[in-house]
């Protein structure tokens, strides 16, 4: 049995943060003591653990408290949730680079920001010995084994959602065409 310090030493928490998630039902310490001290089991480290890497994952702990409760089929549907939105959010964050990086249009802050353009990524394939053809064969690929990704992947690149569905559409009649 682990007393709260030595929890929260064992796992890098604070002793208000353990008293809290007590307060708030995320985790209940297993026993007390004779002097009323709270005292954690084993399996209560493993629940903290658990919660620990939800934490690291961004989600709140009130999903955190949701999916400690969910049974085995509604716990991938809260996590799905939680990627669809952190999904989202990236999305949105990588426009912000382009915007940024746009207004200072200065190519040294441009590499810098760890993000490419179309034209940047057209020329790099270019330089490859990949030719139109090619290119397009990429694009299909790529939206054959992972169309999520692919569409990530365009967006991080700046491109307008109108140009994305453009060329997911084009890939995918291709991949009919030949596979067909």
């Amino acid at each position: 049995m682990y007393t709260v310090g030595q929890l929260g030493k064992l796992i890098g928490l604070s002793r208000s943060a353990l008293l809290y998630y007590d307060e708030i039902g995320l985790l209940s310490p297993s026993a007390r003591s004779s002097s009323g001290y709270r005292l954690y089991s084993d399996g209560d480290v493993r629940r903290m653990e658990r919660i620990m890497i939800y934490r690291n994952a961004g989600l709140s702990l009130e999903v955190i408290g949701e999916l400690l409760q969910a049974d085995s089929t509604s716990a991938p549907v809260v996590l799905e949730r939680h990627l669809y939105e952190v999904n989202k959010e990236i999305a949105r964050l990588r426009q912000q680079q382009h915007v940024i990086a746009q207004l200072l249009g200065d190519e040294q802050v441009l590499r810098k920001s760890r993000s490419m353009t179309k034209d940047q990524w057209i020329a790099l394939l270019a330089s490859t010995g990949l030719d139109e053809e090619g290119m397009d064969k990429w694009h299909v690929e790529f939206e054959k084994m992972s169309p999520d990704a692919h569409q990530d992947f365009l967006e991080s690149l700046g491109i307008p959602q109108e140009e994305i569905a453009l060329i997911r559409q084009f890939s995918r009649r291709k991949a009919i065409h030949r596979d067909g």
